[in-house]
């Protein structure tokens, strides 16, 4: 069964002068439903006082060490929150534009892959803890967690979900295997059907 390399949210415990990684459960769960084997990402593989080249570094230790098939950007913290979580996703997106890896983008993840392409997010209502009915180029509902939106479609992606309101739902890469989701898939219960045939698509080969 593939490795599928996912990265994992940030969580401060000052009480405890602790800061976590987390991923959801559910996450995990999701994609073993789907034939696939997640392994979590640490963001915290070097000491705080290291260089960002140095982090860069042991992150490209750990991905040759794992050798992960694909990768999955998940949900959680906003960006610019956590600077250490931020440069393992923009790294992350560099190493699979070279090798290419086939990479999902959940929720935040999604708005990474909008910011490392150069396009700025926007604050947005009557997205959280809801759901929407999709347009343009997808059917079905979803449920929504965010309240920050993608201010126009990245350059080299396409539009392939919207919300009612129009606000960018999903996207996809022209070149690359890519693809970006706002909703968390992992949150429905049971896991919808039509998220697991999509993943399974993006991520053709890699299933067992």
């Amino acid at each position: 069964m593939s490795i599928i390399a996912v990265s994992q949210r940030v969580d401060d415990f000052p009480d405890r002068r602790e800061r976590r990684d987390a991923t959801d459960q559910r996450l995990m769960a999701f994609l073993a439903t789907s034939g696939l084997q997640p392994v979590a990402i640490p963001n915290g593989l070097v000491p705080d006082m290291v260089s960002d080249d140095e982090r860069r570094r042991a992150l490209d230790l750990w991905i040759a060490a794992i050798r992960p098939s694909a990768l999955v950007l998940s949900g959680g913290n906003d960006i610019g929150s956590c600077p250490d979580r931020d440069l393992t996703e923009s790294h992350l997106l560099d190493l699979a534009a070279r090798n290419p890896l086939p990479v999902l983008g959940i929720c935040r993840g999604m708005q990474m892959m909008a910011v490392h392409a150069g396009t700025a997010l926007k604050t947005v209502d009557g997205h959280v803890r809801t759901r929407h009915r999709l347009r343009e180029g997808a059917d079905g509902e979803v449920n929504s967690y965010h309240t920050l939106s993608l201010s126009g479609c990245p350059d080299g992606f396409m539009v392939t979900a919207r919300a009612g309101d129009g606000e960018i739902e999903a996207i996809r890469h022209r070149n690359q295997p890519w693809e970006g989701w706002m909703w968390h898939p992992e949150r429905e219960a049971p896991f919808a059907e039509t998220d697991i045939a999509n993943l399974r698509t993006l991520f053709a080969g890699c299933h067992a």
